[in-house]
């Protein structure tokens, strides 16, 4: 019998996912806002980014702006939108309009860190988008892992920046909460840095014993404490956790989150190493004593 394939799909986790999406194949601004604005701040941001790129979904959104020039939810659902089919210049003009109108949406200002990198600007400007987003939601995640990875040296950050920012966001997150994730990610981008020059320097890095002991610690300060839940995004941060200590081969700490999982997978951050379905796989048996 072949390995069992996880559920890659968000929507088996998050049935939010469902209702918008099918609001929005039929047209229906009244059920994609009940949707959305049922949902918490981060669920929302999540929401809005869950891959529009359906044709006909721009003339629909734009419908519903001419109407409505003030409704940041239509208005970051279209910027999220054009980010997605390539077109972030229209998307960032789009977006600062939306930002003018509802300067306290987080989900817009997550957008603006996206359009931020795909247009190259200046660090400066990133920071500044960050520091908006930050007085709104201090812990908004989708937010932060857009800044940390612009502060990554392969858009031109480095690697002091994104590191210190990372464990300072996860030092004040609240425990039991995702925010330690970003240690995880923060990692993960520089061994994937390093597995590019060799897979021998990316297991050494990983390896490292202040590298482990960071992730452990980030670790039992989230997915492994008592009072994390399962809220909208909480896969993708058990399968992130999963995912490093997999290739650390520390096979108890991995086989605790691939259980916590169950049929449940996030394609980010697996498919980094190829389709993801057959990564979690190999890793999960792997990590269960199926081989190496």
């Amino acid at each position: 019998m072949l390995p069992r394939q996880p559920d890659l799909d968000p929507a088996a986790a998050y049935p939010r996912i469902t209702g918008l999406r099918v609001a929005l194949d039929s047209g229906d601004w009244p059920a994609c806002r009940a949707v959305l604005d049922a949902a918490e701040p981060v669920e929302r941001t999540e929401l809005t980014m869950i891959g529009l790129t359906e044709p006909g979904l721009e003339t629909f959104l734009r419908g519903v702006l001419d109407g409505d020039p003030g409704d940041g939810a239509a208005a970051v659902l279209l910027g999220r939108h054009l980010i997605e089919t390539a077109d972030p210049v229209r998307a960032e003009r789009l977006l600062v309009d939306a930002a003018a109108r509802s300067p306290r949406d987080p989900a817009i200002w997550t957008a603006r860190l996206s359009t931020a990198g795909d247009l190259g600007l200046a660090r400066s400007e990133v920071d500044r988008r960050y520091a908006r987003l930050a007085e709104i939601d201090p812990h908004h995640l989708p937010g932060q892992r857009r800044y940390l990875l612009r502060l990554c040296p392969r858009p031109g950050g480095d690697w002091e920046p994104a590191h210190t920012f990372a464990r300072t966001a996860a030092g004040s997150a609240p425990p039991g909460s995702f925010g330690p994730v970003l240690i995880a990610e923060a990692h993960l981008e520089r061994w994937r840095e390093e597995h590019r020059r060799s897979p021998s320097a990316g297991r050494r890095y990983l390896a490292a014993d202040e590298v482990r002991a960071e992730l452990h610690e980030a670790a039992r300060r989230s997915v492994w404490h008592a009072d994390f839940r399962h809220a909208h995004g909480w896969v993708r941060v058990v399968s992130t956790f999963a995912m490093v200590f997999a290739l650390l081969d520390d096979r108890p700490a991995a086989d605790s989150l691939f259980t916590a999982l169950g049929d449940l997978g996030s394609r980010h951050p697996w498919a980094h190493l190829g389709d993801p379905g057959q990564a979690i796989v190999k890793y999960r048996r792997r990590a269960r004593g199926g081989g190496t």
